[in-house]
């Protein structure tokens, strides 16, 4: 029996959670427009201001505020690559960002632990960060590693260097952490370029990549401005993670937490494609909710999962990869 091709064909495979419609997704995407247009984003840095204003953002430097006209952020989202790869040490454990494709990375990051061997409730250390590390590159489950628990028994305006440094040791996986100022994150750049062979090889195949994180509602601050732009020149690949709290920093709503998220998001976007075109990005996000009652955020919440999973749907909106946490 002979059966010809489907003249097209739609399937669901898997499991998920289908929050929105696409004229949802496309009303979420207007009013985040317009809120980056009218309202827009407290930018105080410069070099960022300038960087803006000259692909078509208008500035308020009396406010240090820029405003992002319409045309300027859906050209940014065109620029931004669709797939990203987390190179790794063993070329064997790369992994590729892309549409629809699923992975999976330890949480990120612990100030206490429980001693295995004394029991004792202690802050974490160095060693830990290396144990942790070795841990991640085991597991088959983790396809890459960011850091797991800090290192408090160094200076802390250095600790990145160290975690990097311990971490890439004991993990073939690619690392993934924030580095606290562009100055760690050039030293770390030094190091990675080393491990990969040079700067051509490590911009063809970056082992590490940076995270930062804007400042619900409606902030990016010097630290984070600095961060996107020296990570796009650097071409090391950067995650946009918002960390918003419905009901505390963003509106209680689910679609109003939502547009705040999109805007912070997108805005460290268009910084990113206006510092150099095609700078790999990607959309994440760790917002939760606020318990209104301890005043605490409860990262294992009904909530987290709503909102980040409405937050991988509006990345599949836009084509971009996406970083959201999971509880």
């Amino acid at each position: 029996m002979a059966k010809n091709f489907r003249a097209g064909y739609s399937q669901l495979s898997g499991f998920g959670v289908n929050l929105f419609s696409d004229d949802e997704l496309y009303a979420l995407h207007l009013s985040t427009l317009e809120v980056l247009k009218d309202v827009g984003i407290g930018i105080a840095d410069p070099d960022a201001q300038e960087a803006l204003a000259a692909v078509g953002c208008i500035v308020d430097k009396k406010n240090d505020i820029v405003h992002f006209p319409n045309y300027v952020v859906e050209d940014a989202i065109r620029m931004a690559p669709r797939s990203i790869t987390f190179a790794a040490r063993n070329p064997e454990k790369d992994y590729v960002l892309e549409d629809n494709r699923t992975g999976f990375t330890n949480f990120g990051e612990g100030i206490m632990i429980n001693d295995l061997y004394t029991g004792e409730y202690r802050r974490t250390t160095k060693k830990d960060c290396g144990q942790a590390a070795l841990m991640a590159d085991y597991l088959s489950a983790i396809d890459i590693h960011e850091r797991a628990v800090s290192a408090q028994d160094v200076p802390a305006v250095i600790a990145p260097l160290h975690e990097v440094a311990v971490n890439t040791k004991n993990c073939s996986k690619h690392i993934v952490q924030g580095c606290g100022n562009t100055r760690n994150l050039r030293r770390i750049y030094k190091l990675m370029c080393h491990i990969s062979g040079g700067e051509e090889q490590f911009r063809e195949r970056p082992i590490y990549s940076s995270i930062t994180c804007p400042i619900s509602p409606l902030q990016l601050v010097p630290e984070s401005t600095d961060m996107i732009m020296e990570c796009a020149r650097l071409g090391v690949p950067i995650t946009i993670i918002s960390m918003a709290l419905a009901g505390g920093t963003t509106p209680v709503t689910l679609a109003g937490t939502l547009v705040t998220h999109n805007c912070e998001a997108l805005a460290a976007l268009v910084l990113s494609q206006a510092t150099v075109k095609g700078a790999p990005v990607v959309y994440g996000s760790s917002t939760s909710i606020m318990d209104l009652k301890f005043t605490t955020s409860p990262v294992g919440c009904p909530e987290l999962g709503m909102i980040n999973a409405a937050v991988a749907k509006l990345a599949q909106f836009y084509g971009l990869p996406s970083w959201v946490a999971g509880g």
